[in-house]
C-alpha cells in the first residue's frame, strides 16, 4: 500500500523512506539526522521498524515518544541527555550513525560542505568542516542531498570535510575498520559504495525518474548495475506516520524545488 485518505506517496515522502532505511539493522546506536527529512526519516525508523534507536530532540535530549518536528517543551517525552559535548564522546565510540548533507561529494563518498572552490581564496564559504571528519572515520554516515546536479555529485571535491573510502585506505587499518559510508539519497535516486573499489553505484531510481536522467545529472561515472529497481513507496503506515505524527506542517516539502 502506497497511499492514504490524503492521497498517494510524493517524492518528500518516498525520500523520507528511502533516508529511513538508511538505520535498518542499526540496533541500540544515536540516530542521528541533520535536517528535516533525516530528521523525520530517523524517528520513522524508530516507530517502525527500528525501535531500539536513540533519537535526539536536535537540542540536547534523548526523546523517547514520537515527536513531531518542530515540538515543543511540553510534547517532548525525555529519556536522556545529549548535550553538544556528549555527541563527541559518542562519536568517538562509534555509537552514532548520523545523515549528513554534502554540497559536493565524489564517486569515493568525498564531501564538501566547506568552501566552493580553492581553500585560499574560495569562491563561496559554506559551512566548514563542521563534524564531518570525525563523522566519516568513527562511524557510519550517510548523506541526504535533495537537489542532485553536476555541481554536487562532481568528479573532485573541492575541499574534503567529510572522508571517503580511498582517503580511508591511506590511513591505516583502525580507520578501514570503523570507516562506512552507507548510502546517499537524492531526489533522484538511492547510491552505495558495495562495489570492489567503493565507487559509487546506483542503488535504485526513485520512480518516474530513468537511468539516463541520473547520469545526466552526475559528474563522474556511476557504477550501474544491469537492472536498476525503484526506489520501494512507502506503506499506508508510514504515509500516516510522516503526514500525521512527524510532520503534519509538511517541513519537508522545504527541502525540494517547486
Amino acid at each position: 500500500m502506497s497511499e492514504t485518505d490524503s492521497g498517494p506517496a510524493t517524492l518528500d515522502e518516498i525520500c523520507v523512506v528511502a533516508c529511513a532505511e538508511t538505520w535498518r539493522g542499526d540496533g541500540e546506536i544515536f540516530a542521528s539526522g541533520m535536517g528535516p527529512v533525516p530528521m523525520i526519516a530517523a524517528r520513522l525508523a524508530r516507530a517502525s521498524f527500528e525501535p531500539d534507536l536513540l533519537i535526539s530532540d536536535g537540542e540536547a535530549y534523548f526523546v523517547a515518544n514520537d515527536l513531531r518536528v518542530g515540538g515543543g517543551p511540553d510534547e517532548k517525552l525525555v529519556e536522556g541527555w545529549i548535550p553538544f559535548r556528549q555527541v563527541f564522546d559518542t562519536l568517538a565510540g562509534g555509537r552514532r550513525h548520523v545523515m549528513m548533507g554534502a554540497s559536493q561529494i565524489d564517486r569515493f563518498g568525498n564531501e564538501n560542505i566547506a568552501c566552493i572552490g580553492p581553500w585560499e581564496k574560495p569562491k563561496a564559504q559554506l559551512l566548514g568542516m563542521r563534524g564531518g571528519p570525525g563523522n566519516t572515520i568513527n562511524h557510519a554516515t550517510s548523506f541526504w542531498i535533495p537537489s542532485q546536479t553536476k555541481r554536487v555529485f562532481v568528479p573532485a571535491v573541492d575541499v574534503v570535510s567529510g572522508v571517503g573510502y580511498d582517503r580511508a585506505a591511506t590511513l591505516g587499518p583502525w580507520v578501514a575498520a570503523h570507516h562506512e559510508i552507507r548510502r546517499v539519497i537524492t531526489n533522484m535516486g538511492v547510491y552505495d559504495f558495495e562495489t570492489p573499489d567503493h565507487s559509487m553505484r546506483l542503488r535504485s531510481r526513485h520512480p518516474g525518474v530513468s537511468v539516463d536522467e541520473i547520469v545526466g545529472a552526475t559528474g563522474f561515472e556511476l557504477v550501474i548495475p544491469a537492472s536498476v529497481p525503484e526506489t520501494r513507496l512507502p506503506t499506508g503506515e508510514e504515509l500516516r506516520l510522516i503526514r500525521a505524527v512527524f510532520d503534519p506542517n509538511g517541513v519537508r516539502k522545504g527541502e525540494f524545488r517547486s
